[in-house]
């Protein structure tokens, strides 16, 4: 065992990649609450139940896609990244695929699948980094700053703290309701975790929040601490619904669906390795050994994933506190997903994380995500304009696709226009095409 994953090599020992498993579990258990909150669309009133999905089956699918994305990201790609369902993706999926295009949460699930298969092809035959590097490093920013903009509007909503104004389109909301108070102390408790650098401050804040709501009476009280694992009938196999239907997934508004999903999932997953990577010192000659298995063994979670029933599974920029705590090789990913297999057991506890309690952990997921703003060139006006309408339209269309759209609509254009047409790429154009279609099918 010491052997397959290198001990000797990197100077570690099982002590140290059990802890820096251990750590990075707790890091982003939040996950395990948030995603069903996310994707059942919890919060949100007036809709038909035919558009949320099953808690119960999310919770099961969020904790065998991290499962698998982990053990296979750890043996086969022997990194120490941890993988799970991805914020900002469950977001577009539930807010902007489900809820605003009206698409069957089962042919959003198609999208997934159809995501990670690409996603695997254009890892598998090397054209990647040719993807890569044709999107602008400025815009590829700005649409990761944006879905943290959009994240926190939707914490913030669920929370009670922005609501619906007649007058304003939106305003504050009752802020000395019980229920908004648990969610502005959940930010607050959360924040100072935060602040202090404690190790799982999300997790804790999120649990810290969910006693004071049980203490309270505010969140529901779980009738047992353990229970046997729910069912996943809800959502396993759902992606392949639509394949009865081909004009379900043969059309425009399918294909942006599509492109987005493995737009944000490649970009999210390439500078999450090169970030952990770097961290733990595992670069070599500015190059990433085994690079292209940690992005297949990414692109095999999200396939997985879509198949249990869940969005996007992708790479945790969270594996950083894992590395901190002593993490070097795929060993602590398989501690990581072990423990997201234990966690099956524990669904009665998810009726206490209500949209208060899981509000605080989406808003500073959010504001993490916002930091990516310093990487764009904001006196470089041709490049400043497209990246801030990417971001900026996001949460006010309520649809990260449409803030990519809009951005990348106005990029070439900003860009010919200050004489640098050469700097596009000519997939830039090929993008401007397909969100051109994109805009006349909506409005259509």
């Amino acid at each position: 065992m010491k052997k397959f994953f290198g001990f000797e090599e990197h100077g570690t020992n099982y002590r140290r990649e059990i802890i820096g498993g251990l750590t990075t579990f707790l890091s982003m258990a939040y996950i395990l609450a948030v995603n069903p909150s996310v994707l059942s669309l919890q919060g949100i009133e007036g809709i038909p139940e035919s558009m949320r999905m099953d808690m119960n089956a999310i919770f099961v699918a969020t904790a065998l896609a991290a499962f698998i994305g982990c053990l296979i990201m750890g043996i086969y790609a022997r990194y120490p990244i941890a993988l799970a369902p991805g914020m900002g993706l469950n977001a577009f999926f539930a807010f902007t695929v489900v809820l605003t295009m009206g698409i069957p949460w089962q042919t959003a699930l198609t999208g997934v699948l159809f995501s990670g298969v690409i996603f695997a092809l254009l890892t598998i035959s090397g054209l990647r980094e040719y993807v890569i590097n044709s999107i602008p490093m400025e815009m590829k920013m700005a649409v990761s700053a944006g879905i943290g903009f959009f994240i926190t509007f939707v914490g913030l909503q669920g929370a009670g703290i922005i609501v619906t104004n007649d007058a304003t389109l939106v305003g504050l909301g009752v802020l000395h309701d019980p229920k908004v108070l648990l969610a502005v102390g959940g930010l607050f408790i959360t924040a100072i975790l935060m602040a202090r650098k404690v190790p799982g401050a999300i997790f804790f804040g999120m649990i810290i929040t969910a006693i004071l709501g049980l203490l309270f009476g505010l969140v529901p009280r779980p009738e047992s601490f353990f229970g046997s694992v729910p069912s996943m009938e809800p959502t396993f196999g759902a992606a392949f619904e639509a394949f009865s239907d081909p004009a379900e997934i043969f059309n425009i508004q399918f294909l942006i669906v599509v492109l987005t999903f493995l737009f944000v999932d490649f970009f999210d997953t390439a500078g999450t390795l090169v970030g952990v990577a770097s961290q733990a010192n595992l670069i070599k000659d500015n190059k990433l050994p085994r690079g292209g298995r940690a992005l297949l063994s990414d692109s095999i979670a999200t396939i997985a994933g879509a198949i249990f029933g869940t969005s996007t599974t992708t790479s945790y920029v969270e594996s950083t506190a894992g590395v901190a705590a002593g993490a070097r090789t795929g060993f602590a990913s398989v501690v990581t997903g072990v423990l997201f297999l234990s966690a099956i057991f524990l669904s009665p506890l998810i009726v206490t994380f209500t949209s208060e309690v899981t509000a605080p952990a989406l808003i500073i997921v959010g504001a993490l995500m916002v930091s990516n703003l310093s990487k764009v060139r904001w006196d470089q006006f041709e490049v400043a304009v497209p990246a801030f309408l990417t971001m900026f339209m996001m949460p006010l269309t309520y649809s990260i696709a449409t803030g990519i759209a809009i951005g990348f609509v106005f990029y070439p254009i900003t860009m010919i226009m200050a004489g640098r047409r050469k700097e596009i790429h000519p997939i830039m154009y090929a993008l401007f095409v397909i969100f051109i279609l994109y805009f006349i099918f909506m409005t259509e």
